[in-house]
């Protein structure tokens, strides 16, 4: 693994003009911020020695280069998931390689349904921490050095970027909750009696994403703000049918709100 993530950073690193340190997947429906980048090169994941390939509608499949907020960044248009037949090595070796590139920020985005009751479809999620559901981990197995075999998790999104965003929020009237992101393997959405369930284990919303990448992020060392748009609620009362094409629209409409969060966080950070 090693080897391919390390062909993979010196192939990218000829292709690269800039050397940016802040990173950004984008999630479910929220592509679209791509278009908040101005973007040097596109470069398809078919391309990319050792890259696994997006299935999922709504993600492009491209890494960008390019600027946001007047620096240099990496986003990644599209992730990949454990539901997709991805590995849990397959599905964060993407992070791995831009720990190889300099990456020391990443901000990672998603769709999610709400479980905590104050909560509405539309509403920005900053993630506060995650309980990691997931049946597979994405350090198991032979540590890759330089990180420790046990890494430490009792920050796994950092205060100080929290704050900037809440700050960010605040002066732009933008509203923003707090809370606990759930990752599960998916790709089934929860049932009443799950999001019940979920609810009552500490989680505030819950997806498919985004805890894997944030683990290895942090055994990497980087600086992680996380975000969820909440597309849909497990409340109960409030619980109707779900689709994938829905959740796309409901993130599509509030994207450009965590597009003017993000693009300032970048700036000041």
């Amino acid at each position: 693994m090693y080897a391919k993530i390390q062909e993979t950073a010196e192939w990218l690193k000829n292709r690269l003009s800039t050397k940016p340190e802040t990173a950004i997947v984008l999630g479910t429906g929220l592509g679209k911020l791509a278009d908040e980048i101005e973007v040097n090169d596109r470069i398809p994941y078919s391309e990319i020695p050792n890259f696994p390939i997006s299935t999922v509608e709504g993600h492009s499949g491209c890494l960008l280069v390019g600027k946001l907020g007047g620096k240099d960044i990496l986003a990644m248009q599209g992730r990949f998931h454990f539901y997709e037949g991805y590995s849990m090595k397959e599905v964060t070796f993407p992070i791995r390689v831009m720990y190889q590139l300099g990456i020391k920020t990443l901000f990672v985005s998603n769709a999610a349904g709400g479980t905590n009751p104050d909560f509405e479809i539309g509403d920005l999620m900053i993630i506060t921490d995650h309980i990691n559901f997931f049946p597979e981990h994405p350090l198991r197995g032979k540590n890759i050095e330089p990180g420790p075999r046990f890494p430490d998790m009792s920050e796994a999104y950092n205060k100080e970027l929290i704050h900037l965003a809440d700050q960010i929020a605040e002066e732009k009237g933008i509203k923003v909750q707090h809370g606990v992101y759930l990752g599960t393997q998916g790709p089934t959405f929860e049932t009443p009696a799950e999001y019940r369930m979920f609810g009552r284990l500490g989680a505030d919303s819950v997806g498919m994403s985004t805890v894997p990448e944030v683990i290895v992020a942090n055994h990497c060392g980087m600086r992680v703000f996380g975000v969820s748009i909440i597309t849909d609620l497990g409340v109960e009362g409030k619980i109707v049918e779900v689709s994938h094409e829905e959740v796309q629209k409901a993130a599509n409409a509030v994207q450009p709100l965590m597009a003017d969060i993000m693009r300032e966080m970048i700036r000041r950070s």
